[in-house]
């Protein structure tokens, strides 16, 4: 059964490889230069797959996280700070924006973005320093805000997101999206650099004033809908958490077990939802309904986790599972992020199984205090039971399947 847990998390992230899903949406050659603009965890595999498939000749610069790379030949590959950005992305991002400048009617600009583009390419708007924008990611990181009102905040912090990426080119720009937020809408995927921005200085301000974080002394505000400047412009999302759900739910119907797709926007505290998905599996277990085992629940969606005070090891992928396993037993399941990065750690995520907590309290290891700190690492670590993929270089968000036998 961990083999087929593990097998299905395989087939999810292989539904987001750029290897494989970029090569159909790139466009026709223009007649004069094309600049590539990449940013995100599966920026330097989306540029190689633009250099592998595309014969047309292009130059550009892929922001990646550290650890992230890929050997490329006429798209430069950085290596950048996340999730808090640092001076790397910056003058990374810096060169972006002056080469994008630099482009004419006749060009193209290619944007590739997935998830982690938002601190990757990171530009502060004037006024703005680097040490500001580090302080502030670091303080709504922990907040327990969403992605999309972290996104919201920084939009107005900065020089290229919420549009004004796209905004600066005289070129015709494609922007291909490998989504990690729900809902799929280019705006809030990386920031948005590229896609006119609904959200305004005063709803980073609430948002900010919402989680007790104060304000920066300057916001910007970003081109919005209706701006002339996208008119030449597109947002494709090629890839999202839905398709990457379908892919795995083929593995479980291959192997005799119905799967159910509960969806892909699922988000909250990652121990609170955990807490619904243990209901429903107590009502499988007991009276077969909603569905008859054997059967596969597979979610997706973005959990967050609020860390009460200083520590904690792990990720919203693997608190899940910890509370899941509290709340249910005799159950399998596996919570892993698509990037292969949970949290703090080295882990993509965990395996629970139905013996996890009897194993634990062989090992006096205390589910309920763990969760408490925020160490589901530290529980499936000692347990043996991480997933550790190292970097997907792709990222459509995070992966749950919950086997009932």
């Amino acid at each position: 059964m961990r083999e087929l847990l593990e097998e299905s998390f395989r087939a999810a992230v292989a539904a987001a490889d750029p290897l494989q899903i970029v090569a159909p949406h790139l466009p026709a050659p223009p007649r004069g230069r094309v600049f590539v603009a990449a940013a995100g965890k599966a920026a330097a595999s989306m540029a190689l797959a633009v250099e592998t498939q595309w014969n047309h000749a292009c130059e550009g610069i892929a922001i990646t996280r550290y650890g992230h790379g890929l050997p490329t030949k006429k798209i430069r590959v950085v290596e950048a700070g996340h999730p808090v950005p640092d001076a790397a992305g910056e003058a990374a991002a810096r060169e972006i924006l002056h080469q994008v400048r630099q482009l004419r009617e006749n060009d193209l600009l290619l944007v590739l973005l997935s998830g982690g583009g938002s601190s990757l390419l990171a530009l502060p708007a004037e006024g703005v320093s680097m040490a500001e924008l580090k302080s502030l990611t670091a303080r709504l990181l922990k907040s327990g805000a969403t992605i999309q009102e972290m996104n919201t905040v920084r939009k107005h912090l900065s020089t290229v997101a919420g549009g004004r990426l796209a905004a600066a080119s005289r070129a015709p720009v494609l922007a291909l999206i490998i989504s990690d937020v729900t809902g799929d809408d280019p705006t809030h995927i990386a920031s948005g650099p590229c896609a006119p921005d609904p959200t305004t200085c005063e709803d980073a301000r609430a948002i900010l004033a919402k989680y007790g974080i104060a304000a920066p002394a300057r916001f910007s505000e970003s081109p919005k809908p209706g701006d002339a400047a996208f008119a030449r412009v597109e947002n494709r999302v090629i890839a999202t958490a839905h398709r990457s759900l379908e892919a795995a739910a083929a593995v479980f119907e291959k192997a005799g077990i119905a799967p159910v797709i509960l969806g892909d926007t699922i988000t909250g505290e990652a121990s609170e939802v955990a807490k619904v998905m243990a209901a429903l599996v107590r009502e499988v277990q007991s009276f077969d309904e909603p569905w008859p085992r054997p059967v596969a629940l597979l979610s997706g969606g973005e959990c967050t986790v609020t860390l009460h005070g200083d520590g904690g090891r792990g990720g919203r992928c693997s608190e899940f599972l910890l509370s899941l396993g509290i709340e249910v037993s005799d159950v399998w399941a596996i919570a892993a992020d698509t990037d292969g990065i949970d949290g703090s750690e080295d882990n993509a995520g965990a395996v629970l199984t139905p013996d996890s907590l009897s194993r634990a309290s062989t090992m006096s290891l205390s589910a309920k205090a763990l969760l408490a700190q925020h160490d589901s690492y530290g529980f499936f670590s000692t347990l043996g039971d991480l997933v550790v993929t190292g970097p997907t270089r792709t990222n459509v968000n995070d992966f749950r399947a919950i086997v009932v036998e």
